[in-house]
């Protein structure tokens, strides 16, 4: 006798559309990134620091980290759904995943505000 645990309609297929969707948003960051570079060539700390001036370039900036986390995030919950049965102990390293995100997001967002 098969034992299946049911966690919602379609839980998987979520997970797995923004995996793509947050890949692709990730891709196509990376193209603007190397085009931008190759084209403008940004040589000395200035130049880097004028790059990331630009509002286009933060906002572009801080979409890719917003998936990437949320990307990083996907894999990591299913990893820990996975192969980590405790619950308790699953709980307490998706706070401990969240928590590391969240610092990382805040940090990533004063870094490109400051620049």
């Amino acid at each position: 006798m098969v034992n299946r645990t049911v966690v919602g309609a379609h839980y998987g297929l979520t997970g797995w559309l923004a995996q793509r969707i947050t890949a692709v948003v990730m891709a196509l960051y990376t193209l603007l990134f190397l085009v931008t570079v190759v084209l403008l060539r940004p040589g000395d700390f200035d130049a880097w620091r004028a790059l990331f001036a630009a509002g286009w370039m933060r906002i572009a900036t801080l979409l890719f980290f917003v998936s990437l986390f949320a990307h990083a995030w996907i894999g990591v919950r299913d990893i820990l759904m996975d192969y980590v049965k405790p619950t308790g102990l699953r709980l307490a390293l998706e706070v401990a995943v969240i928590v590391a995100l969240g610092a990382y997001g805040a940090w990533a967002v004063e870094i490109l505000w400051r620049a």
